[in-house]
Order: C-alpha cells, then sequence, then structure tokens
C-alpha cells in the first residue's frame, strides 16, 4: 500500500517553490523537558528556523499518520503528555509499527531523517545523535541513527554525538560508512556540552561552504553528512568537569541493572543532577543554536538550486 504522508501546506510550498526548509524532530518535545519548557522550546526552535528565514518542519507520527510540519495543536498534545502517556519514542525500526497501531510517535534523529528525506527536506537540526555506547564491544548498542546517516540523504545539523557515548569509536563508524562530517567553524569534533574533545573534523568556514560541500557529496552518490557546531561559549560545559560527571552515572548506572534503550534518558537525568542543572540549560542553548545555524545552511543549499 501505498504511504500516507501528511506534509504541512507551507512546507510543501516551501518544497515546491525552492524555498529553504529545515526538519525538527519530536522526541525532543516529548521526551525532553517537562511542560511548559518542553512547548517553549519547541516554539522557539521554530521560530529560530523562521528568523533565519527557512520554513519550520517538525517531524512526528500524529494519530498514526506520518508528518512533516506538525501544527501547533499537535505540539502541544505530544508537549503536554504525562510521563506514563507520552508519545511513543520512535526510531526508524519502530516506524511502521506506530503508524499500523494508529498511535503517536515521538521520531529519533533515525525516524525524523527517514521521514524529512520521504517529504523532500533536505536539512535537519538536532541537539546530538546517538552513536556508539561506551562498552559497546561487549553489548553492541549502537544507534540506528549511525546507520541511517549512511544511507539516507539528509544533512543533519547537531553538536556532536551525545557526551555518554564512545566519541572516538562514533566518528570511526562514521567514517567508515562514508559519512562526511563537518566542523563549523572548527576542526574540532564537540563533545556535544562541550565545544573540545580533542578529535578532529573537517572544518567548514560558513553556509556556502557546507551547501557546496553538500552539493559534491551529493552528487558523487554520497548519502548523510553531518555538521557538528560546538555549543554557545557563554552554557559550554567544562570537558574535565563533564566526563567526571558521566563516569559517576555509568557506575549508577550498572549499579542499579539499567540497560538498553532506559540508558540514555537514565545517564542524561543523571548529568543534569550531577551537574545542577547546567547540562540542561547547555542543551536547550545548542539546540535553538543548532536550528539558527541549519537554517542558513538550508538557504545557501536553496541558493545553488
Amino acid at each position: 500500500m501505498d504511504l500516507s504522508l501528511a506534509i504541512a501546506p507551507e512546507v510543501q510550498e516551501a518544497l515546491d517553490t525552492g524555498r529553504p526548509v529545515v526538519a525538527l524532530e519530536s522526541t525532543v518535545i516529548s521526551h525532553g523537558l517537562p511542560y511548559p519548557h518542553n512547548l517553549e522550546l519547541a516554539r522557539a526552535m521554530e521560530q529560530d528556523v523562521r528568523d533565519g528565514g527557512a520554513v519550520p518542519a517538525t517531524v512526528g507520527i500524529v494519530a498514526g499518520v506520518p508528518t512533516v510540519g506538525m501544527d501547533a495543536a499537535a505540539i502541544e498534545r505530544f508537549a503536554r503528555t504525562d510521563p506514563l502517556h507520552r508519545p511513543s519514542k520512535v526510531s526508524r525500526r519502530d516506524l511502521g509499527y506506530v503508524i499500523a497501531a494508529g498511535g503517536d510517535g515521538a521520531t529519533t534523529v533515525a525516524a525524523t531523517m527517514a521521514l524529512a528525506h520521504l517529504a523532500g527536506v533536505q536539512v535537519f537540526a538536532t541537539g546530538g545523535i546517538g552513536g556508539v555506547h561506551r562498552g559497546a564491544r561487549e553489548n553492541w548498542d549502537v544507534s540506528a541513527d549511525l546507520t541511517e546517516l549512511a544511507r539516507t540523504p539528509v544533512l543533519v545539523v547537531c553538536a556532536g554525538a551525545k557526551a555518554i557515548l564512545d566519541l572516538p569509536a562514533t566518528l570511526e563508524y562514521l567514517e567508515t560508512s562514508g559519512v562526511p562530517v563537518l566542523g563549523w567553524r572548527t576542526n574540532e569534533f564537540p563533545a556535544f556540552y562541550s565545544a573540545s574533545s580533542g578529535l578532529p573534523v573537517a572544518p567548514a568556514p560558513d553556509a556556502a561552504f557546507v551547501a557546496r560541500a553538500w552539493r559534491a557529496h551529493r552528487a558523487l552518490g554520497g548519502a548523510g553528512m553531518l555538521l557538528t557546531v560546538p555549543p554557545p561559549a557563554e552554557h559550554a560545559l567544562d570537558r574535565a568537569m563533564t566526563e567526571a560527571a558521566i563516569e559517576c552515572a555509568l557506575r549508577r548506572a550498572q549499579d542499579e541493572g539499567i540497560h538498553g534503550p532506559a540508558v540514555t534518558p537514565f545517564l542524561l537525568a543523571a548529568l543534569a543532577r550531577e551537574t545542577g542543572g547546567e547540562s540542561v540549560r547547555a542543551n536547550i542553548a545548542l539546540l535553538r543554536q543548532n536550528a539558527r545555524v541549519a537554517a542558513q545552511v538550508a538557504a545557501a543549499i536553496a541558493n545553488l538550486l
């Protein structure tokens, strides 16, 4: 059967006329901050995209319908749900099931990329991608975000991979998969909350350069691309302090028997406690910054057409 994909009229008009569009994920809304802060962030990110001259397209599954450009009512419903009745967290593998079940689904990086590409949206702004987990040599815990980047042609603007992950292994996986990783005005891979990781990336001086690199990558048959943006300096956390907090959180997860999909939310919540909420403030700041950079990149890509 044909998949019924709902594309907001404003988004469809922009795509039809060659105007820039930026996809945004919905997991940030339903599984990120508590209400009303999550709703405020969702609205702010959409406005950041508009201020940058692009059209925002928040992606999710709304009552079983994959949607690119959720309306205000749907975004508010996703934001207002309590932890016991929130939309399902949907990665690539879960899309068909949640659509068939007719439920609400908050899309992760992988699922957002998949639906954005189906709609024809080339640029997607998020916080941090998933990657290779620490200890993956024993448990094979590798995010579907990496395989999605290897096969789906969407340019993802992010602050690198989540700091709780094995960053060197994540970069190695991306290199093996042929996924270019660029640094926004930096030659160092951001460590999500921190600007520095000690890991090199190819620097990109401006949006026009990123657009040209994207066009060449696609012309050569490449799929996804990663543009990593250091967090705003005024909100960035000290790398050594963050790493100590992560190690403490990892020990707690092991002691409490936390594993599988529950690990990431547990670690992020523990990290927020360990940093006195500073990690949450940094997360909000980098999400909004990434939306602004993505709008610039999407506009530069549109100017090449």
